[in-house]
């Protein structure tokens, strides 16, 4: 059963120490994960208020630990329907967690994973298990956006949990193709939960919490500051079994999501784009880098994140031809056989390389399958066999 906040959890002292913590550091802190995981949330936020953690932790909380309005930001936010969701709670994404945590310990100063997360709508462990992140351009072609429309649709139908940053352009179409489909759906906010951004956005975002959930890292009433987006972005790929960017510039949010991923050595995916179109540029880019699979519908995503042997995309073929099953001497010697004019016998074994008793036999069998006709010792195809 999930845990939501209406006061205190379990060890009130713990969820608070979490709380606060969520308020005085900004995500993504690579010494305070690391100091966490050694001593506890409880202890760590201790030494901080009595200023006895190392410098680099002290230095980094500065004005901001005088404050302490933890249990005001768990009050206030159950109000609203929005708990904190910490590494004891039944619903932390321990998989993607710990996936982030290899890869921060290996040196990825940029995979750091969550010390907690504020979330509203479902239960994050109904949700992840099988999640991908569509990402791209806010300002999205219509070919982005129909693409990004149909690889998300097809994604939630198929049970996937839709993961995006709430965005303009390919975010704002992934996420209401899994709305759409009655799928799952998660936007991973910059800001506090409370200000939904951007604000032309809000009614999608409400959406994607009543159809799936809301998730941030930031409390109540935390401004969607420039710099965390892109710490936010890491969350986007930390949290899906892999990342689709359907259009990016050069230089962009949904590349940095990209190199995330790439570093967290989880499926990176492209959708290719028009050369000419700018929109495609990052994903022609990342096309280029080894190790980013193309993709162009929710069947390729599938087979790249999904479960061996169940979500394997079906090979796109061309209309079958009737003369596909024949064996390779006798479409030699259909070949040889003209569809204009026509040939004896001798001219079509000469042609087709075969001995004329071969080439009758086969001649014979090809007419009485409608591929070839026979006129006064004469052979011409039929049309039909093409």
């Amino acid at each position: 059963m999930t845990r939501s906040v209406h006061g205190p959890v379990g060890d009130g002292s713990q969820i608070a120490a979490y709380a606060w913590l969520s308020r005085v550091f900004e995500p993504g802190h690579p010494a305070l994960w690391a100091y966490i995981e050694q001593y506890g949330a409880v202890e760590v936020a201790t030494q901080i208020r009595h200023d006895d953690a190392p410098q680099v932790l002290t230095r980094a909380a500065g004005c901001r630990a005088q404050v302490d309005q933890a249990m005001t930001d768990l009050e206030q936010s159950a109000v609203q329907g929005i708990r904190l969701v910490t590494p004891t709670s039944d619903e932390w994404p321990v998989a993607a967690v710990r996936t982030m945590a290899r890869a921060a310990a290996a040196g990825g100063e940029r995979v750091v994973p969550p010390l907690a997360l504020w979330v509203k709508g479902e239960s994050l462990a109904d949700l992840l298990p099988r999640a991908v992140a569509i990402v791209g351009a806010r300002a999205a072609s219509a070919y982005g956006a129909y693409v990004a429309r149909e690889i998300a649709g097809g994604c939630a139908y198929r049970g996937y949990t839709i993961i995006s940053g709430g965005a303009f352009g390919i975010d704002h179409a992934a996420h209401s193709a899994a709305i759409a489909a009655q799928g799952g759906a998660i936007a991973v906010l910059a800001g506090g939960i409370d200000q939904l951004y951007p604000r032309a956005n809000a009614a999608l975002l409400r959406q994607v919490g009543q159809h799936g959930a809301l998730v941030s890292e930031f409390p109540l009433g935390s401004e969607n500051f420039k710099h965390r987006f892109l710490i936010r972005n890491r969350l986007v790929a930390g949290l899906a079994l892999g990342t689709v960017v359907v259009e990016a510039g050069v230089r962009s949010g949904a590349r940095a999501t990209a190199a995330r991923c790439r570093d967290l050595g989880l499926p990176l995916m492209a959708v290719p784009g028009p050369v000419t179109s700018a929109s495609s540029t990052g994903c022609l880019e990342l096309l280029r880098e080894e190790g980013t699979i193309a993709v162009g519908t929710a069947a390729h995503v599938l087979e790249a994140i999904g479960m061996i042997g169940n979500d394997l995309a079906t090979p796109r073929r061309g209309p079958a031809n009737p003369t596909d099953a024949l064996d390779p001497q006798k479409a030699r010697i259909l070949d040889a056989v003209p569809l204009r004019g026509g040939r004896t016998i001798e001219e079509i074994a000469v042609a087709a390389a075969a001995e004329i008793p071969m080439t009758l036999a086969t001649l014979t069998e090809l007419e009485l399958r409608g591929f070839v006709d026979c006129s006064l010792g004469v052979w011409r195809r039929r049309t039909a066999s093409k």
